[in-house]
């Protein structure tokens, strides 16, 4: 447990788990990696595993484009809801594969939503990765395709992820308990 400003945070997931998880993620996609890759990140929590897993890529000899989407489900809150573009990508994924890169796989919900919009813009296919996979709350029909962790069931913040907007900058992976 760690107080940071005022807050009690259990971590879960410490920033050197994180580190060898991604490493790993990295040499699977890169095993797997098809030519002219796209890696589409899902702003704003993934920022940070979308970070360190393209540089970690790059090591295993992966040198994909890299576009960015920005998507709302939560707002300020903890509820997931309508899914809506805040940003959109740049580039034409029309003909070429497709990695999306999310932070955690929750209700499915924003992942199906990205997945299909890329999809009905030609990709010939979207591999889902994400660093968490909270499979209790599924509802939609997705899984991911490279997984970190199986995430327990807690609203969690850190490593880019937020709560009312707080906590993105905490280098290891946890959940507000006072």
């Amino acid at each position: 447990m760690i107080t940071i400003r005022g807050k009690t945070i259990d971590v879960l997931f410490s920033a050197e788990a994180i580190g060898v998880e991604v490493d790993r993620l990295a040499r699977e996609i890169a095993a797997s990696a098809p030519e002219d890759l796209v890696i589409v990140s899902v702003l704003k929590g993934a920022f940070v595993f979308a970070a360190d897993l393209i540089r970690a890529m790059h090591h295993a000899g992966v040198a994909p484009q890299v576009e960015f989407i920005s998507l709302s489900s939560y707002g300020a809150g903890t509820v997931g809801g309508e899914v809506s573009i805040l940003r959109d990508i740049d580039a034409d994924v029309a003909g070429r594969p497709v990695l999306l890169v999310d932070d955690i796989l929750e209700s499915g919900r924003t992942l199906a939503f990205a997945r299909d919009l890329l999809l009905s813009r030609g990709a010939t296919r979207v591999d889902l990765a994400v660093l968490l996979d909270k499979k209790g709350h599924r509802k939609a029909g997705i899984e991911a395709d490279f997984v970190g962790f199986s995430c327990p069931d807690h609203f969690v913040v850190g490593y880019g992820m937020d709560v009312g907007h707080a906590f993105r900058e905490l280098p290891f992976i946890g959940h507000v308990v006072g």
